[in-house]
């Protein structure tokens, strides 16, 4: 009795290592390509996204891409104008970023005293979207805004193309600015000698666009690290499209300000909300 109570024992510990493996497997692979969670780490959302929203993300809708490769799998479609999208930040891949895509590959992007232009036409202010800070005049230049040496500001940009792969770009010590980081982040290397752009040494009037970009803000408009102040967005980067929030809790309530121990910041009034 005791031998066989023994192999009984035995074949449901295998079976439950097993099925443990198994759920891991399962639980990597949706992660890697159907959804996974992400964290709101600022306000840059705001009132949007708040930071402490922790939201899941939808990453086979826009082609989920193969870890360590830079092949995608088919996707469900392509990017829309006002999708939240989540992206690894093309200054620092290590970090993910999350802001609104406002404009795509082959648009026209212009904000005049912060009204945005998509091709010409005004783009309503997303629903929770908000302005914190003074708004810049025209003809303020700020030293922070992509591209370097240009006229621009956060309130009043452009106007603007956003480069569509196959878009041959004229080039010159006028934009060197504006595709510098491009070229080199499509495998370049690219200087400017007096009036004259090398392209690996070559001196070029021209270059071909290889990639799709895109532009994104954030809908806190004056606090938001976005496509204004470090330029296009490589579709490589996408990661997925923001879908819901499934927990919130309010990061500014400590132990110290909340008595009840945090339960106070937890915020169950945005758990299950839509993003949009």
């Amino acid at each position: 009795m005791s031998s066989n109570n023994g192999s009984t024992e035995k074949k449901r510990s295998r079976e439950w290592f097993e099925a443990l493996i198994i759920a891991a497997l399962v639980a990597t692979v949706l992660r890697m390509f159907v959804v996974e969670s992400y964290r709101i780490p600022t306000g840059s959302m705001e009132r949007t996204l708040l930071a402490g929203d922790f939201l899941f993300v939808n990453k086979y809708v826009y082609g989920p891409k193969v870890p360590f490769t830079e092949i995608r799998l088919p996707k469900i479609h392509d990017v829309q104008r006002g999708d939240i999208i989540v992206f690894k930040f093309p200054k620092d891949r290590s970090l993910n970023y999350i802001k609104r895509c406002v404009a795509l590959p082959g648009d026209t992007l212009e904000i005049r005293d912060r009204q945005l232009f998509i091709n010409g036409a005004s783009v309503p202010l997303p629903e929770h979207a908000q302005f914190l800070a003074p708004e810049m005049p025209r003809g303020l230049p700020d030293y922070q805004i992509f591209p370097m040496m240009s006229e621009y500001n956060k309130d009043n940009y452009g106007p603007i193309r956003v480069p569509r792969k196959g878009d041959v770009i004229r080039l010159g010590a006028d934009n060197f600015n504006l595709y510098r980081d491009l070229i080199t982040d499509e495998g370049h290397e690219v200087s400017l000698a007096g009036r004259r752009v090398l392209i690996d040494g070559m001196s070029q009037e021209q270059y071909t666009v290889q990639r799709n970009y895109y532009f994104a803000m954030g809908d806190n408009r004056d606090n938001s690290l976005d496509s204004r102040y470090w330029g296009f967005l490589p579709e490589s980067d996408l990661v997925g499209q923001a879908m819901m929030v499934y927990w919130s809790w309010d990061p500014d309530l400590s132990l110290l300000t909340d008595p009840v121990g945090k339960l106070s910041s937890i915020r169950l009034n945005r758990s299950g909300l839509v993003v949009h």
